[in-house]
This record gives C-alpha cells, sequence and structure tokens, in this order.
C-alpha cells in the first residue's frame, strides 16, 4: 500500500534560533517527494499569540493544526496506505497522531527522538511547543493543543534514543512508567520487544532528525551528541513494520542552514522514509 505525505512547514512551535528554517526543511523535503502523493499545509508567516497558555505562538499553532486535520483526512479518503507527516517542528505530529489513533485505537506511540518532549507549559524552560508534545499527546496539554485523555497512554509510548532529558521529564517517565531506550540499548529488537511489551498491534514513528548523531544530520536547531546512526534508525523501522502495522510516521525538525546543507543531509533523510514506506 502506497504510502501519502502531508507536509507541514510550521516553525511556530519550535524555541531554536533557526525556527524558520524548518520552513525551508521543509520545503526541502518536498520537493523529493512524489507530488501526486503529497499535500502541503497552508501556514502563515505571522508568529502568533501565546493568548495566556503559557504555549509561544499558540493563536499559529492552533490554526495550522485545523488546517493540517483536514489535508490528513483527506489524503487517508485518497489512499489506503498510511499517512507520513513531515515538519516543521515537532508540534505537526498532535495532528499527525490524534489522525492515526483515531483510526487505531490502542497504537503505541515510537518516539525517536533525541529530546522526551514532555515538558508541560508550567515546566518548560521556553515555552516552546515542541518541547510539550508528548506530553500533550498523552492528553497532558492546553486546550486545542492535546489529545483526549486516552487516545494514546503513557504505557503505549516508547521512548528511543532520548538522551536529553530535563528533570520534570525524568520524574514524568518514572512516575507514569514511560519506557526509554537510550542510544547504547537501541537495537531493533529491543525497539520491537519495547513495543510488543505494551500490548499494541500498531505502531506510529515519529523520527525527530536530532535522534541522529551530528555528525550525520547537521541540519538540526537542537543536536545532541552521541546519537544514533543513520543504519540504527532504519533498520529499527524496518523491523517495526516486519512487527506490527504502521498507522502513521512523521519526520520533523529539518532546519538546514542552507540550500547546499538541505542537499547535504537529504540523502540521510531520503533513507529514513524508504524505510518507513519501501520494501522491509
Amino acid at each position: 500500500m502506497p504510502a501519502s505525505f502531508v507536509v507541514v512547514p510550521q516553525w511556530q512551535g519550535s524555541g531554536s534560533s533557526r525556527a524558520m528554517r524548518l520552513a525551508d526543511g521543509a520545503e526541502a523535503i518536498r520537493d523529493d517527494l512524489p507530488a501526486s502523493a503529497t499535500r502541503v499545509v497552508d501556514v502563515r508567516v505571522e508568529a502568533g499569540e501565546s493568548l495566556g497558555t503559557g504555549v509561544l505562538r499558540y493563536a499559529s499553532l492552533l490554526a495550522v493544526r485545523t488546517r493540517q486535520e483536514a489535508a490528513l483526512q483527506a489524503a487517508s479518503a485518497s489512499g489506503s496506505g498510511p499517512v507520513v507527516t513531515v515538519g516543521g517542528d515537532c508540534g505537526v505530529e498532535i495532528a499527525a497522531i490524534g489522525h492515526a489513533a483515531a483510526a487505531y485505537p490502542g497504537l503505541a506511540v515510537v518516539w525517536l527522538d533525541a529530546h522526551a518532549d514532555l515538558n508541560s507549559p508550567a515546566s518548560s524552560p521556553t515555552g516552546a511547543f515542541h518541547g510539550m508534545v508528548l506530553r500533550a499527546v498523552i492528553g497532558e496539554g492546553v486546550d486545542g493543543l492535546e489529545l483526549p485523555a486516552g487516545a494514546v497512554t503513557a504505557d503505549r509510548v516508547v521512548l528511543a534514543g532520548v538522551r536529553a532529558l530535563d528533570d520534570a521529564e525524568s520524574d514524568l517517565v518514572d512516575s507514569r512508567g514511560i519506557a526509554l531506550l537510550g542510544v547504547d540499548a537501541m537495537t531493533p529488537e529491543a525497539l520491537v520487544a519495547a513495543v510488543t511489551a505494551t500490548g499494541a498491534t500498531d505502531v506510529y514513528v515519529h523520527v525527530d532528525l536530532d535522534v541522529l548523531d551530528p555528525g550525520g544530520m547537521s541540519g538540526v536547531g537542537h543536536p545532541e551528541p552521541f546519537g544514533l546512526d543513520v543504519q540504527a534508525v532504519t533498520e529499527s523501522i524496518k523491523a517495526l513494520r516486519r512487527s506490527f502495522g504502521l498507522a502513521g510516521a512523521g519526520i520533523t525538525e529539518f532546519a538546514p542552514s542552507s540550500p547546499a546543507a538541505a542537499v547535504d543531509d537529504m540523502g540521510t533523510i531520503l533513507r529514513i522514509i524508504g524505510a518507513l514506506t519501501g520494501p522491509v
């Protein structure tokens, strides 16, 4: 079943100094996707107000979510394969995972990311939504930027490749029993076992490109040393697809410093897209 793609060049959820380059990154990836299977969500250039929520640019994020949900519905209606969402910042995953969870109740979420993104507006050091996304996925966020309680539960989340957690995030991981596979523990077999332990039969795969070691991926706004190499990521994704139904996927946080730098990173990104959509 061929995949379809929804490209969301959203930057308003990022707290990086390179935030606006996320739109360039999304467009660069779009150029290598099949045009007939790709939809692009309109993202306005204005920042948007927080409206007292504690989330920077909340108004813009809410508007993008509405437009993205419509694009996801159209993509699913026109094809039978999984929808791959291309950001933009990690905030695009709220609509994407919500869409997948509605179609595949009880799915697991694999969070391939250097960061846990489990902050709340109260605990976030920056107010940037991309550091709160997974907390909102499990139903704990601000109105309009969270999934309904129970759509995705903490015991069906697997953090993979995470190596930079705030204290509040570490406490939440411990208190909720969220599975965490650090870089050293991240093998295809270990990841499949962790998802199997959730009891899910379908999985949504989130890939923030900063899960990769900066030596293999320069175009990210918040690089963290000692990350995964691309082969570890692609082999793990293929192992998941052999063991579970793919409910959907997201690739986020590509913020190349220049068009030339985007070209340098594109081969790695296309390998990840191939692992998500090609033969296993």
